[in-house]
């Protein structure tokens, strides 16, 4: 969900990936589901692990899940990182909330931060 909200956010001067230290091999469907909601479309989206991009001249590396600012691995060079620890959804589903909600609830947190952010980059 962060990678298609941080690019609807940016404009095309900005490359965004998104990558994971255990990835599932496949994008949750109703991730899918809850940024379609909002005119992103993710669908083509997959899941990749992060050591695909040490290599390739990374800038800035966000993380935004739990413990992944301490999984995630020394990039090369002066790279910037943020971490913003937003729930897995998967795993984020409250007491009377349906699966689908917990997406939803996170989905507009990730959006608060990431379109604050992009605002910013933008600016400089």
């Amino acid at each position: 969900m962060a990678e298609g909200i941080l690019r609807a956010a940016l404009d095309d001067r900005f490359e965004v990936h998104s990558a994971g230290a255990k990835p599932a091999g496949y994008v949750h469907e109703l991730a899918i589901k809850a940024v379609s909601e909002i005119g992103v479309d993710i669908s083509s989206h997959t899941s990749k692990h992060l050591d695909q991009f040490l290599d390739t001249g990374i800038d800035t590396v966000i993380t935004v899940c739990g413990n992944a600012n301490d999984a995630c691995p020394v990039f090369p060079g002066d790279v910037n990182r943020y971490h913003w620890g937003f729930e897995d959804p998967p795993h984020a589903q409250r007491d009377g909330e349906e699966p689908i909600e917990a997406f939803r609830r996170i989905r507009d947190e990730i959006k608060l931060v990431f379109e604050a952010y992009a605002a910013g980059l933008q600016e400089q």
